[in-house]
Order: structure tokens, then C-alpha cells, then sequence
């Protein structure tokens, strides 16, 4: 997608939102703990099967502040960004700073022969 994101947010230049489209790709469906701001946070992803919305809710880990908002596919050339109860900025800069702490791999077993 290489639109735009529009009202109920402030727009942005496409490639704000490739930033912005990039980031929420690296975010795994389902629950993650990762850092922000240098502060531990976990954060729920949930993607329709249709592709077509976006539900991401964050919150701060042992303290009270939360990030949550919805992101609605309209097409190929536009998205609607809809924060809950918060400003659009913090959104994007929770997306854009968010840093998933991925688990580790395991350790193989037997080398592969």
C-alpha cells in the first residue's frame, strides 16, 4: 500500500506511511513485549483475515499509559488511521519506537548431517 492515511488523523506523505506501514509489518499478530521510550510494554496486534483493519493495543508494563488504535484498509491508495481516545502522534511515534523483544531461537539438538 502506498497511500495515504487520512482523518480522523493528520495526513501523511507516503513515505511517512511506508515508515509506518513497515513497522506495524515487523509487529507479530498476538501479544508481544517489547521496549518504547526505554520502558518495558506489551502490545496485542490483531489483522483481519480479510486484510482490510488493523487493531493494535499497547500498554506500558507496570505503569498506567496505553496506546490503542484501529487501521482500516480502504483501498490500495488509502487507509484510515482511528486512535482511541489519544492523539494520532502518539500512535505513530509508539509505532515508529516500539522495539519487540523477539524470543530466542533454540538450540539445535543434533547438527544437520
Amino acid at each position: 500500500m502506498s497511500g495515504r492515511v487520512t482523518k480522523g488523523t493528520r495526513e501523511l506523505l507516503p513515505l511517512d506511511f511506508r515508515q509506518f506501514e513497515r513497522a506495524l509489518a515487523q509487529l507479530p499478530d498476538g501479544y508481544t513485549e517489547g521496549y518504547f521510550q526505554g520502558r518495558p510494554w506489551g502490545a496485542t496486534v490483531k489483522r483481519s483475515a480479510d486484510g482490510k483493519r488493523l487493531w493494535l493495543y499497547g500498554e506500558e508494563l507496570g505503569a498506567t499509559d496505553i496506546v490503542s488504535f484501529n487501521l482500516y484498509f480502504l483501498s490500495d491508495e488509502k487507509a484510515v488511521l482511528k486512535p482511541c481516545e489519544m492523539s494520532s502522534a502518539k500512535v505513530l511515534d509508539f509505532v515508529l519506537g516500539f522495539s519487540p523483544i523477539l524470543p530466542a531461537r533454540p538450540e539445535p539438538i543434533c547438527a544437520p548431517g
